[in-house]
Order: C-alpha cells, then sequence, then structure tokens
C-alpha cells in the first residue's frame, strides 16, 4: 500500500525521537513504499544512506570514515539473514526502526492500550481517509481500549458522534424503519458488523447464525411481548432498558412505532390477544393493536352496560401513557363520554315539584347530560376509526334522545303548562340582566364592565368554559343562571341585556323594540349603550384592532359589549347544522383567548352571557318530534320551529300559549311555543339544531363572572416521593409517590421524569410520569414507577444513590430536579454493559 503524503511526514518526528539516544537509526522497509519520498523527510544534521548491496562500503564509513555523524541507513527490499547480513552486529546495537504504516497510525491516535495495532490493522481501509481519522480523533480519550476504539469507530462511520451500544443501534433501526440499510453496509464494508454482533450478543442476548437487523427487530420485540424473561445469566435487563429508550426517545419513537407494526404483523400479534379482555391489557402497549382490542371491547362493554363508569375512567386514563394514545385518544374520549353519559341516564330521576325546581335542578345537575352528549358526539365524529363506535353511537343517540330529552321535556313541560307568567324566585329574569350585573358595577362611575353575548352559548357550554378561563394564572370565573325570554330566539334575547324598561315587538313583530328603539344589529345596540357611557363591537373587530386601539377602547367606554357569533351562525344553517358542537370547541377556543384579550386591553370585570341555549340531536329526528298540526289564528306574523307570533291565535293542546304580558312584553302580541321538545315542520329548514322555545336547554341561559387576579393562583399539583426502604438489594426497585392532593382548575397536572442518578450518571430507566388524579379519595392518587437499573450501576455498589423527579423547565429541553430520596445500592453486578 502506497503511503500517504500525510504518512511520511508522520514519520518524521517518530525517527527524530530514535536519533535522540542513538547516533545510527537503521531503517527497514522491505516493500520500499517509502524509497520515493526519502529526501523529502528533511533530518537537519543527519546524512541519509540507502544501501545498495554496499554494505561493507556502509560498514567502513559508519565505523572509521566518519564515526561522529549522525545517519539514517535505509534498506529496502528483502534483507539477509544470519551472517549473510554484514550490518547485522551494528543493527543488534542501534536496534532498527520500521515505519509500518498500522503502527505509524496507532501511536498517531495517543492510545496505549492493548490490541489497538491489531484494530488499525484490521481496520485499514478506514484510516485510508485522513479526514475519517480527525473525526475519529476528536471522540478519542486516553484510556480508550481496543473495543471501545471500535465502538467509536463505527460511531464515525454512522456518522454520530455517540458510541454506545444503545446509539449506533438506534440509528440501525431508525434506518431499518425506512427500508434502508446502507448504514448497516457500511459497517460491514470497514469490517464492523461482526463487532457489532458480538456486543449485541454479549450486551443484549441476541445470538444467530446469520444475524440481522430486521432478525434483531423480530427478537427484541418477542422478548419484549414474553416480559423480557430469560433464563440467560444476568437476565434480559440491558435490552429492556434500552428497549425502553428506543421506543421513548423522540430520535427514535417514529421508526419503532414503525418496527412495532411489522412486528406484530410477524409475530400475528391480533391472533394472540383474540380472547384476551380488557382488564388484562391495561399495563401492555408494545403494540397499537392493544390499544385497538381494548377500545373494542371498553364500547362494547359501556354499550351493554356491563362495565362501570368509573372502571371506564380508570382505563382511559390509565391508557393516556400508551405510547399510541396520539392515534386513539379521540376514541377514548368517546368511550369515556359515553360511559359517564349512560351512568347518569341509568340514575336519572326527572322529579320536579315546582317550576323553580325544575331550573333548579337543570343548572345543578341536568345540564351535565348534555355537556356529556356534546362532547361524546364531537369525539365519535372526529376520532381516529369511527367503526368501534358504531353500536355505543346507537345507544347514546337512542337513550339520550328518549330516555332524557324527550321525557325531560315532557316533565318540564307540565311545569310550564301551570305557569302564569314568565318569571322564576329561583332564577332572575334575563331581562334583568344589566340592572342586576352590570349596573351595580358601573353606578359610581370608579368601575368599568364588558359584556361579551356569544349567540346559542347554552349553560353546559358555559360550565365548561368557566373551567377553561380558572385554568389560566390570574382569571377567577363564577357560572351563575338567569330566566331566558320566551320565544327563546336571538333578536328578543340580545335586547333583553341591554339597558331597557320596556320590551317590545313591532307592530309586523319583525323587529324587537327596547324602549321603542330597534335593536336587532350592533349599530342600534351600541347606540343604546351610548346613554349609559358605552359601546359595541363585533368579537372579530374587537380582536382585530391592536392592543393599543382596544386600551384605548376599554378606555372610552363605562360599558362595553362585544358580540360573538359561531355556535347560532352554524346551527341555524341546513347545511351545517350537524357541525354546532364543532362550532362550540371552537367558541371556547374563542372565547378564552378574546377575555385574554380584554384583559390585556384592562378590563378586570368581565361577564359572558348568550341570547338563548338550543336543543340539539345529532341523529336525524322521527316523525314523532314534529307536530302533525299547524297553528291557526287571526293573523300568524312570524313563524319559526319553535314559536309562532301572531295575533288572536287559536288555542291548541300541542301549543303552549301566552299572551305578551304573560312573558313581559310590551305588546298586544301573542305567543305558541311547540310544546316539550316538538318542532314545526318547515321547509328548507334543518331540524336538529332549534331554539325558540320553553324547554331547560334552551331557556336557562349562563351568566360567567370573570375576574382578573393581581396575584398568580395556579399552580402543578405537589408531588411527595414516599420510600418504603433506604436500600437497593436487587436489580430494580419500586417507588412509591403520592399526588398530595386531586388536580382542579387551580391545581393543575404535573408531568415530571423519575430516574435513578450517581451524580449526573444515569443508572436507570426513565420513567415518565403525569400526575393529574381528580379524586378527592387519597388512595386513587398513589403511583408506583418500576426502576430497572443498568449495569453501568456495577461502579456504585455500596455507595449512596438519588432517586429523582424532575420537571421540564418551561420552554426548554432543560430539566430540574423537583423532588429527590436517597437510596444506598446494595447488590451485586456480573456483567458489563457497555462498550
Amino acid at each position: 500500500m502506497r503511503p500517504l503524503m500525510s504518512d511520511v511526514a508522520a514519520v518524521r518526528p517518530h525517527l527524530l525521537r530514535w536519533f535522540d539516544s542513538r547516533r545510527v537509526v537503521f531503517w527497514h522497509d522491505p516493500e520500499g513504499q517509502y524509497a520515493a519520498d526519502l529526501d523529502s523527510l528533511d533530518l537537519p544534521g543527519i546524512q541519509t544512506i540507502r544501501v545498495a548491496n554496499d554494505e561493507f562500503a556502509v560498514k567502513n564509513r559508519l565505523l572509521h570514515d566518519e564515526p561522529e555523524t549522525k545517519f539514517l541507513v535505509y534498506r529496502s527490499g528483502q534483507v539477509p539473514s544470519g551472517i549473510g547480513d554484514w550490518l547485522l552486529d551494528l543493527e543488534l546495537a542501534y536496534g532498527v526502526f520500521t515505519a509500518d504504516r498500522t503502527a505509524l497510525v496507532a501511536q498517531g491516535l495517543g492510545l496505549v492500550g492493548e490490541g489497538i495495532d491489531e484494530v488499525v490493522h484490521a481496520h485499514e481501509k478506514f484510516f485510508n481517509a485522513a479526514k475519517r481519522v480527525q473525526s475519529l480523533k476528536a471522540l478519542l480519550s486516553p484510556d480508550d481500549d481496543a473495543a471501545r476504539l471500535r465502538a467509536k469507530i463505527s460511531a464515525v462511520v454512522l456518522g454520530q458522534r455517540e458510541h454506545s451500544l444503545l446509539e449506533i443501534t438506534r440509528t440501525l433501526l431508525t434506518e431499518n424503519a425506512k427500508g434502508s440499510h446502507a448504514k448497516y453496509d457500511a459497517l460491514a464494508d470497514y469490517g464492523l458488523d461482526g463487532f457489532y454482533w458480538q456486543g449485541v450478543a454479549h450486551i443484549y442476548g441476541y445470538e444467530s447464525p446469520t444475524p440481522s437487523i430486521d432478525d434483531l427487530v423480530l427478537w427484541i420485540f418477542q422478548r419484549a411481548l414474553e416480559g423480557f424473561k430469560s433464563d440467560r445469566p444476568g437476565g434480559l435487563q440491558n435490552i429492556q432498558l434500552d428497549f425502553a429508550s428506543l421506543r421513548n426517545d423522540r430520535r427514535s419513537q417514529e421508526a419503532m412505532s414503525t418496527l412495532a407494526k411489522r412486528a406484530a404483523r410477524d409475530l400475528d400479534y391480533k391472533s394472540k390477544i383474540e380472547d384476551a379482555s380488557f382488564r388484562e391489557l391495561l399495563s401492555v402497549d408494545l403494540f397499537e393493536e392493544t390499544d385497538q382490542k381494548i377500545i373494542s371491547d371498553l364500547a362494547r362493554a359501556v354499550a351493554g352496560q356491563t362495565v362501570t363508569p368509573r372502571e371506564v375512567a380508570e382505563v382511559v386514563r390509565a391508557r393516556q401513557s400508551s405510547v399510541w394514545i396520539d392515534n386513539y385518544r379521540r376514541l377514548y374520549t368517546a368511550v369515556a363520554s359515553a360511559s359517564e353519559l349512560l351512568g347518569e341516564l341509568a340514575a336519572l330521576n326527572l322529579a320536579m315539584q315546582s317550576f323553580d325546581t325544575g331550573l333548579e335542578r337543570y343548572r345543578r345537575e341536568w345540564f351535565r347530560i348534555d355537556q356529556l352528549y356534546r362532547q361524546f358526539v364531537v369525539a365519535a365524529r372526529t376520532a381516529e376509526y369511527p367503526k368501534p363506535l358504531e353500536s355505543l353511537h346507537e345507544q347514546v343517540e337512542k337513550r339520550y334522545t328518549n330516555k332524557y330529552v324527550y321525557e325531560l321535556g315532557n316533565a318540564w313541560q307540565q311545569q310550564v303548562d301551570q305557569v302564569e307568567t314568565w318569571r322564576s324566585t329561583a332564577l332572575r329574569s334575563q331581562t334583568d340582566f344589566y340592572v342586576r350585573y352590570v349596573e351595580p358595577l358601573v353606578r359610581d362611575g370608579d368601575k368599568k364592565a364588558v359584556v361579551i353575548v356569544s349567540d346559542a352559548m347554552r349553560y353546559e357550554v358555559a360550565d365548561e368554559l368557566g373551567s377553561l378561563i380558572r385554568q389560566e394564572d390570574r382569571f377567577d370565573a363564577t357560572l351563575e343562571a338567569v330566566l331566558g325570554v320566551l320565544p327563546s330566539y336571538t333578536q328578543l334575547g340580545m335586547a333583553a341585556l341591554l339597558p331597557h324598561s320596556t320590551l317590545k315587538h313591532s307592530a309586523d313583530a319583525k323587529t324587537v323594540l327596547a324602549d321603542d328603539q330597534p335593536t336587532y344589529n350592533t349599530t342600534l345596540r351600541s347606540k343604546i349603550l351610548e346613554a349609559v357611557g358605552g359601546s359595541a363591537i363585533q368579537a372579530e373587530d374587537f380582536k382585530a384592532l391592536t392592543a393599543d386601539e382596544r386600551r384605548e377602547l376599554y378606555k372610552a367606554n363605562r360599558v362595553l359589549y362585544v358580540y360573538h357569533n359561531r355556535i347560532d351562525a352554524t346551527g341555524d344553517k341546513l347545511g351545517t347544522e350537524r357541525q354546532v358542537f364543532e362550532a362550540v370547541e371552537d367558541t371556547l377556543r374563542d372565547l378564552v383567548d378574546l377575555v385574554k384579550k380584554l384583559a390585556g386591553a384592562n378590563a378586570t370585570n368581565i361577564f359572558i352571557t348568550a341570547d338563548h341555549g338550543f336543543l340539539f340531536q345529532d341523529e336525524a329526528l322521527a316523525d314523532p318530534f314534529f307536530l302533525s298540526t299547524k297553528p291557526q289564528g287571526d293573523d300568524l306574523k312570524y313563524v319559526n320551529k319553535r314559536f309562532v307570533l301572531g295575533n288572536g291565535l287559536k288555542v291548541d293542546p300541542a301549543f303552549a300559549t301566552f299572551k305578551a304580558a304573560q312573558l313581559g312584553l310590551d305588546s298586544a302580541l301573542e305567543v305558541q311555543i311547540p310544546k316539550s321538545i316538538h318542532r314545526l315542520r318547515m321547509a328548507g329548514s334543518g331540524s336538529r339544531f332549534v331554539h325558540g322555545g320553553a324547554t331547560l336547554q334552551e331557556i336557562v341561559v349562563p351568566v360567567l363572572a370573570v375576574n382578573k387576579k393581581r396575584r398568580s393562583d395556579v399552580r402543578p399539583v405537589n408531588v411527595k416521593i414516599l420510600p418504603e426502604s433506604d436500600k437497593i438489594t436487587t436489580g430494580q426497585v419500586v417507588v412509591r409517590l403520592f399526588q398530595s392532593e386531586p388536580v382542579s382548575d387551580k391545581v393543575q397536572p404535573r408531568s415530571l421524569r423519575a430516574g435513578l442518578y450517581a451524580g449526573e450518571t444515569l443508572l436507570s430507566n426513565l420513567v415518565s410520569l403525569t400526575f393529574d388524579e381528580m379524586s378527592a379519595d387519597a388512595r386513587d392518587r398513589y403511583q408506583s414507577p418500576r426502576m430497572l437499573l443498568s449495569q453501568d450501576a456495577n461502579d456504585y455498589n455500596n455507595r449512596a444513590v438519588e432517586f429523582r423527579l424532575e420537571e421540564r423547565i418551561p420552554n426548554t429541553n432543560q430539566w430540574r430536579v423537583y423532588e429527590k430520596a436517597i437510596y444506598t445500592l446494595k447488590r451485586s453486578f456480573t456483567s458489563d454493559f457497555d462498550f
């Protein structure tokens, strides 16, 4: 092999060191590799002699002609042996220098461990490129041995700095998941594949006469499926630890998911769990078929009501840590919502002694059924795979509509039928909103108020909104309810929220007047508010303002009404009415953002309310939900799916009939409302989403009072470590952790990771933990992660180690210690783990 110029230059310092203690240096170069470049060495004060069958003359010159001169005697080709070598005695006296490239490269690495020369010689091809050698030198440590040198050569070949078996395996598995093998081929090309498989056999326990990455993948997943049980001395703890790292590290998560799908197919995992119950699979997340099986079985159990809502909630919570959760999150949400909903329906008691009792029971308990139904429908409609929910969806729709909406409508109608005037002692009237909530704040002129009116935001939506707002730091939200106006439609509801003395319809019933002023758009409402030092604006227009413009607008008004319209705009159209629950989801996000922007404009007192609520069923309504009769009267001025305005309306048992005065309206109009949940059939309009009637869902109107506080009031939940011993005597330890309080709006979940450390050296697996239990029962708030010790812990036996809970520093990838406990390692270790 012809030496590189860099190799020739490398010879010079070695020769000069020889001359430090010698006058004569003999250089044997049997293949003549350096003959052409000999004169370029530039050795000052040293004479160079090329031996050319003139050994006697050379000897005479060295000993007699120039006995003080330093000489480099260079011999190429085959050197005579024994007495045939006339220079043998001098060579024995001065020693022979050999510029073997392998030896020179090994010396250039600065390593002195045993077997370094053999490694360089075995992987000569790698060392032919100076760039590769430089990359290698950057990774080396003076105490590296032959095995570690090979590991670091492997790292350079793979284009990475990490040389551990874990990191090399991570690279090869990630490549394999992409259907490529170029990097593995590179290892083989440089003669490193055998070294890799020796490491895998020794450290992981995988052995095969014909090893391959494909076979290794299948072997790893098979071992994982068996729980890494083994009779092998030392067990399979090393691959168990590294498998956890491969699956949980973001660098290899996607690749491991791809490999898992392949392995599940090759191992026929689906058939293996066909007869398993979802309870047996709770702690298993090796393959995504596990989640599919759990969801399918759980959905059937919920539909058949053979599982309690509490157990379903526990299952769903446990599966949130599955590595496959992002593919099934909506499905789990749907099943959990359906389970709680069906549980509520099974225990439903619709007894109400009075009109006021019905209102109270709805705002305290029954609204939750509407909320759960909405959450189920949204999750089911956006679920990753809808088929597992088909029978459950059918059960939910049937029971929600027949058991709850229909029966509640009928029971409530009995109370409505007894009402003489549309008033309640349980709830204030919506028409008193300004006098009750806004006026007391702004009366003395030192405070201001903002009112957000979200069209058709019913009570159950406001309940969820309140929770979202309370989760924001320094925000509080208190939910109350008012009795909505009748008919419960937009024009009348919007007018009722304004400052006024009287409400009535215009003569043609098309316009609602507040103190004889029209109110049907933002400009007209703003004109009414001017009388109390206020104005009105659409939410989108407010959000489009700059921060300074928003502050100026707030500063200029004692009262500011902000109108938001997404729910009603979506539900009132035939083509989009089925998306009304998705519109609710958008509304929740919109309103939280709007509250923050208002707070940024210095608003501290914000009310969020609505003009009316709504009825909604996702499935098409059957004929019995529509009235077979039509309204009749002397003068039908306005006919809606849920109400009629007119004069001389004919009394009909299918309708509840009111005079305007009974409803607090200052006109001669009459109002008819289809009883219970019934609709009037109207061509070209939707029927799933309706309002205007007198059901509890339509007329229990929320008022959410939001306040901005000066001090932070949101914090993560506290977690304590409760060690049961201060010693670790086996290869694993279970640590008991306690969430000291339930999670709530202001006490939020905490995400931590757990590990055993000696200084900054990790000695175990890292376990990700989420503390989000809402139960008031302390027994439900324990977690017990299992920590598996790596073989690196061998170096720390009989020494103290730390169990640490760490949390991520916000907006960074750095971690800080949250809590720690000290243990003493008291066990023996037998095998080496790393290269």
